[in-house]
């Protein structure tokens, strides 16, 4: 029975119409293990513990009782010494080619599971901290605010020169001061210091009033932070503006600027657009027109 152990494996697994790396591939060993094991090279695989489970298994696989194979084969392997045992336990365990390559699938998936693990919560920190920081500046902003004391704007009353021409068309015309405007005059706020905000543009006969001025139409597209200085350090405007707010600012420059949520915000500076891009970071634009 011990020559015929090897032989009546191929013969069943043969009648069974099985290929070698059929059997390999059920049993997860490699085919030179298997082929090892028909041939009875038993030199050639790991030792006694592992050429009997190897014969069980197959045994089994085949629908063979394993018990008369594994008598079989009781007498061909001695009992180790020492050394040979040390040897035995330096070789290195073996693995079959599927059970290597199922190896590398899971390292390579595990792999990219970590990394798209690492840019989601990568993401998701940027976007809380913009959030923190952006709910910090207004917080800050109006702590600033709270701490300024706004100067009042007189509205003094205009006066508009009317020409009269006399009846007998003299060269001259006589001038006559009227001192309340037409209703048809729209009144445009003047301060008597330097202007803080005009929040209506003049009308072309008192351009001469904006000569020199910064004006500024500020448009939020969605709810953001608005604040504006002047060159004295004065807080023009500062509040929380809702979504189609609109602000017009009219004063003497360098003004700057604090915009939140800046992406859903437009500035005309002068009737010229002014990107907001460059002077953004983290939804805040921050910068000086001059």
């Amino acid at each position: 029975m011990t020559e015929s152990v090897g032989s009546s494996l191929k013969a069943a697994r043969e009648a069974q119409g099985l290929s070698v790396a059929e059997v390999a591939q059920s049993l997860k060993f490699a085919p030179r293990q298997i082929e090892a094991l028909e041939q009875e090279r038993f030199d050639l695989l790991p030792g006694g513990t592992f050429v009997r489970g190897m014969v069980r298994a197959y045994a089994r696989l085949l629908k063979l009782p394993p018990e008369p194979m594994l008598e079989g084969i009781a007498g061909r392997f001695e009992a180790p010494d020492a050394n040979h045992l040390a040897a035995r336990y330096s070789q290195p365990v073996p693995f079959s080619d599927n059970a290597r390559r199922s190896t590398f699938v899971y390292l390579g998936l595990s792999l990219v599971v970590l990394t798209l693990g690492g840019g989601v919560a990568y993401q998701w920190y940027r976007e809380h901290n913009a959030g923190t920081q952006l709910a910090a500046a207004k917080r800050n902003a109006e702590k600033r605010a709270a701490a300024v004391v706004k100067p009042a704007v007189a509205q003094a009353p205009i006066v508009t020169p009317t020409v009269v021409a006399s009846a007998s068309a003299a060269p001259r015309a006589q001038t006559k001061i009227v001192d309340e405007p037409p209703r048809s005059t729209p009144v445009v706020k003047v301060s008597t210091e330097k202007p803080v905000g005009i929040e209506k543009a003049a009308p072309p006969a008192m351009a001469k009033i904006a000569a020199g001025l910064h004006r500024l139409v500020i448009r939020c597209e969605e709810e953001a932070w608005i604040e504006v200085k002047d060159s004295n350090e004065r807080m023009l405007v500062s509040s929380l503006n809702p979504k189609g707010a609109e602000r017009v600012v009219q004063a003497r420059g360098p003004l700057t600027l604090v915009i939140g949520n800046a992406s859903h915000v437009r500035i005309l500076h002068n009737d010229h657009p002014v990107d907001l891009t460059p002077h953004t970071k983290l939804a805040i634009a921050r910068f000086t027109l001059p």
